[in-house]
């Protein structure tokens, strides 16, 4: 888009290539572009009325000869809708004299206007932007960090009659993460991390021990002696998945954020961890009633882990019978839906169901459902709740983060 284009109203610039088998001007495109398209197409589009009444602008051409020949360009500025200016481009393609020379004219871009504009808008903004962000000094930064600290207060919550504190996804996340004290919760819900909750203290709840044998549950614990006691109280009235702490010597409300990701991501299952640290195992007392607890504790989450590794070694193995190619049938005919049915054991559907409520749905099911197939994604959430209404089957597109599953609840995915 060159200087000197009428841009006033245009949307788009038509831009055509003109080849003259002999020297022709600028006058003699124009006349041609004018004199050849009259008539071809309706009144609507007759270009002199086009241009008396602004809808295209000025003819520009740029035309130069060389050994007997012409060659240039044509830009026509237009202000019709899409679908007019293709039409008026194609025109312009039928031409074949210029003057008295044979010629031909090929229209190889049509250029929107507005989408240059926008252009140039977003590289504007994101200068006006970037010296926003080095005017802001030492003082506007204090500031900024004073309302985000605020915010992340008012976003802490509580949870059970102890009042503990908690992120707000507490009472709904299907995992939770289990710290030492408010200062660790606000620390995680400054880095988004929102489904955590608080002991305060050594003495462990009771109610984070019931929690925990509902959720998938991460212990997450200061590197220091503290962090040991609390872990291992945990460890004796919950039911703990997985484990992770903070390095040793720091306490998990002074990590960053880097520091934060790094020690979930690096979380290992609870008998793993049990079988590389002797924190159930107290130096200071030989009794043997405590060796005989710590031991059973031991084979406790062994089993589980074995449990759970056969479950998720199961899937494997499986051999698709012609249920399970139906189920899958049927589940193609809900894909991008974002709808889903309840099926009873004859797979009649008894109800139709929106995904966005299916939790609810199947929360308040009550009579012979068998089946649930929906558009989505199989969570902790869904399998438990399913679990506890007697559902057979869940049918959907995959499953993710199932940890704990029902042997009542057959899990049927594409993939």
């Amino acid at each position: 888009m060159g200087k000197g284009e009428e841009l006033t109203t245009t949307k788009y610039l038509i831009h055509a290539q003109i080849t003259a088998n002999g020297i022709v001007e600028k006058p003699d495109v124009v006349g041609a572009v004018f004199g050849q398209t009259e008539g071809l197409l309706s009144n609507d589009l007759d270009l002199r009325e086009l241009q008396r009444t602004g809808r295209i602008g000025r003819i520009q051409v740029n035309i130069q000869s060389n050994s007997g020949r012409a060659k240039g360009e044509i830009v026509i500025p237009s202000s019709l809708d899409r679908v007019e200016t293709a039409i008026l481009a194609a025109s312009l393609e039928t031409i074949n004299r210029v003057g008295p020379c044979e010629a031909e004219i090929q229209t190889f871009k049509v250029e929107d206007v507005r989408a240059v504009k926008r252009e140039q808008v977003v590289n504007r903004a994101k200068e006006i932007y970037k010296n926003m962000v080095e005017s802001v000094g030492p003082t506007s930064m204090r500031m900024i960090e004073e309302v985000r600290e605020a915010m992340r207060v008012h976003e802490i919550s509580e949870y059970g009659d102890d009042r503990l504190p908690a992120g707000p996804s507490i009472h709904t996340s299907d995992a939770i993460i289990v710290v030492e004290g408010r200062s660790d919760v606000l620390n995680l819900l400054k880095y988004g991390i929102k489904n955590t909750v608080a002991v305060e203290g050594v003495s462990v709840p009771k109610s984070i021990g019931e929690l925990s044998k509902k959720r998938t549950t991460t212990a997450f614990v200061d590197g220091d002696r503290g962090g040991e006691l609390i872990l291992k109280e945990l460890l004796q009235i919950g039911d703990v998945d997985y484990i992770t702490r903070a390095p040793k010597g720091k306490e998990v409300e002074d990590l960053e954020k880097d520091e934060v990701l790094v020690a979930l991501r690096d979380k290992v299952p609870t008998a793993q961890f049990l079988a590389t640290s002797n924190i159930l195992n107290d130096s200071n007392n030989n009794k043997k009633d405590n060796n005989h607890r710590n031991n059973k504790k031991h084979q406790k989450y062994n089993n589980r882990n074995e449990k759970q590794q056969h479950q998720v070694k199961e899937p494997e193995v499986e051999i698709e019978d012609d249920e399970v190619s139906l189920m899958k049938d049927m589940l193609k005919e809900f894909e991008g839906s974002g709808c889903g049915a309840i099926l009873d054991e004859a797979l009649n559907m008894t109800k139709e169901v929106e995904v966005e409520n299916i939790y609810e749905e199947i929360k308040n099911i009550d009579g012979t459902a068998d089946t649930v197939i929906f558009d989505g994604v199989i969570s902790q959430r869904l399998l438990d709740v399913a679990s506890e209404k007697g559902i057979k089957k869940l049918v959907a597109f995959k499953s993710i983060n199932i940890v704990k599953k029902p042997h009542n609840v057959k899990i049927i995915t594409i993939d």
